[in-house]
């Protein structure tokens, strides 16, 4: 498993496969190594190794991003409790204030 060499699938495969049963086994790596007559150090090498690919193989997911609209015409208001009320551009400034008073109101426990 020096670095350099070209990788063999089929060994590749097979360390994948004792490393999936020693996870399943709840053994210990001495106890599965010793089991499978397998060398620790070649266990830890693998999985060491199988880690680093799996990582570096991760796939990247594309997003969009979409742009804000302007903030100069819209704001949040922060309510008791922590609730967030957010107001578009061109709200009703009546509608608005109604709607502010029954959500502050005090509800009788």
């Amino acid at each position: 498993m020096a670095q350099g060499r070209q990788r063999d699938s089929r060994k590749e495969q097979q360390w994948r496969r004792w490393i999936v049963q020693w996870q399943q086994s709840g053994l210990s790596v001495r106890a599965f190594c010793t089991l499978h007559d397998l060398a620790q150090q070649s266990f830890y090498a693998w999985r060491r190794a199988i880690q680093q690919r799996d990582a570096a193989a991760s796939t990247f997911v594309p997003v969009q991003i979409v742009p804000d609209e302007p903030s100069s015409n819209r704001f949040e208001v922060v309510l008791a409790g922590g609730r967030i009320l957010r107001v578009p551009p061109g709200f009703d400034h009546a509608a608005l204030r109604q709607l502010l008073a029954v959500l502050e109101e005090v509800q009788p426990c």
